[in-house]
Parts: C-alpha cells; sequence; structure tokens
C-alpha cells in the first residue's frame, strides 16, 4: 500500500518509515498538519497514519479535510493522549482506528495489514462517469478522452464528486472552499477559480466553452446541464 506518515518527532517519524517500508510498503512522511492536508489531498493514497499533536494544523482538523476531499480514505491516528474524550473526538472526526503510544511495533503492523486486507477484500466500486465524450474514474483519480489518458489530482476529483453530487443546482464559491478545500468560505481567494482552470484545461473539449464544469452568473459553478 501507499501510506502517509503525518508525524513531528523525528526519530518516530523515520522509524515508523524504516518499520512500514521494512513491510513492503511505499511511504511518504510529512512533519506538520499543513502539508499533510496539502499532500494527502494531491496524491493518492491507500491509508494515513497520523499524529493527533501536530504543530500548524492538529491531527483532528487534518483528518477533517481530508475526509472531505476523500471520504473513503482510512486513517489511523496515533498519539500519546489516551483519554477516552481524545479518543472520540478522534473517532468522530473521521479516524478509522486509533493506537495510543507507546504502540508495540507488531500490533500497528497487524493494524496496517488489517487496512489492507480490507481494501482488498471489500473494494469499493469505481466512480466512473461518462460525461461530453469523457471518461472519469474519480475512484482512481484518472480520466479519458479520445483515447489520451489524464491524471487528476484528488483535490480535483474532490471538486468533480461535489458538483457531480450537487449536480442539481449551482454551488458557490464559499461551498467550495469549506466543503472541498476544509478552509473557511469566508476567505478572499482565487484558489477555487483557479483550480476550476486548470481542471477544465484538463477535461474540456474546448475549455473557452466548458460542457462538464460550467460557471453559473452571480453564484458560481455547476454541474453541466448536459453532462
Amino acid at each position: 500500500m501507499k501510506l502517509l506518515v503525518v508525524e513531528d518527532e523525528v526519530m518516530l517519524r523515520e522509524g515508523l518509515v524504516d518499520l512500514l517500508e521494512g513491510d513492503g510498503h511505499e511511504v511518504v512522511a510529512v512533519e506538520d498538519g499543513v502539508t499533510a492536508v496539502e499532500v494527502g489531498s494531491n496524491e493518492p493514497f491507500d491509508m494515513v497514519v497520523l499524529d493527533l499533536m501536530l504543530p500548524r494544523l492538529d491531527g483532528v482538523e487534518v483528518c477533517r479535510r481530508l475526509k472531505m476531499v476523500r471520504p473513503s480514505l482510512p486513517v489511523l491516528m496515533l498519539t500519546a493522549r489516551g483519554a477516552e474524550a481524545d479518543k472520540v473526538i478522534g473517532l468522530k472526526s473521521g479516524a478509522d482506528d486509533y493506537v495510543t503510544k507507546p504502540f508495540g511495533v507488531r500490533e500497528l503492523l497487524a493494524r496496517v495489514e488489517a487496512f489492507g486486507r480490507r481494501l482488498e477484500q471489500t473494494p469499493s466500486a469505481p466512480e466512473l462517469l461518462e460525461v461530453d465524450g469523457l471518461v472519469l474514474d474519480l475512484g482512481r483519480c484518472v480520466g479519458a478522452r479520445d483515447g489520451a489518458d489524464i491524471q487528476l489530482t484528488a483535490r480535483e476529483v474532490g471538486l468533480l464528486r461535489w458538483l457531480h453530487r450537487h449536480r442539481a443546482r449551482a454551488v458557490t464559491r464559499p461551498e467550495l472552499l469549506e466543503h472541498v478545500w476544509g478552509l473557511s468560505p469566508n476567505l478572499e481567494t482565487r484558489t477555487v477559480d483557479v483550480t476550476i482552470a486548470n481542471l477544465r484545461k484538463k477535461i474540456e473539449r474546448d475549455p473557452s466553452d466548458p460542457r462538464v464544469v460550467v460557471s453559473v452568473k452571480g453564484v458560481g459553478y455547476a454541474w453541466g446541464p448536459g453532462a
């Protein structure tokens, strides 16, 4: 599996990388919450091993934001805090399992392996969409048009998923900021517009005349009426 390890303690982070790579996994490690959200939202991972106490953004908020973009992404929360209330908060934020430090190496590997078995035994149905000659596999973060493959970021997939889920109406930029980016809806930024402009270059036949992600004047964006 491809794992994202989020841990700010250098020795523990390096130890986790060695342990998990030694068990045959591909591992990417980061040390703070903001970087974790950025990397986890833009690269396809099978699982996240996430510390609760992190600089810049705590593990609960990291988990919440990653789950907004990729709801099915398994998260194993790892922390020194063992109080029941902390476990409840972690699980309610979207964490799928919880391990308290200090932990046994065999226990951690067993829990990771258990997630791997679930992925193999109960694979989620592919999220396939066909629109305007475009084929999207949201589960794999890829698309295809006219025989050419298209690579999508997890953020772009989150945006497409949200628009399709709410295709009966237009969605606002603040709504997308909050539910796809996990940011404050009051934030003044052109992040949504820039991301959609780049996405259109990838998926539309003619980005200047979009048919999949359309603009709604005075509101925001919508899933195309013919899609």
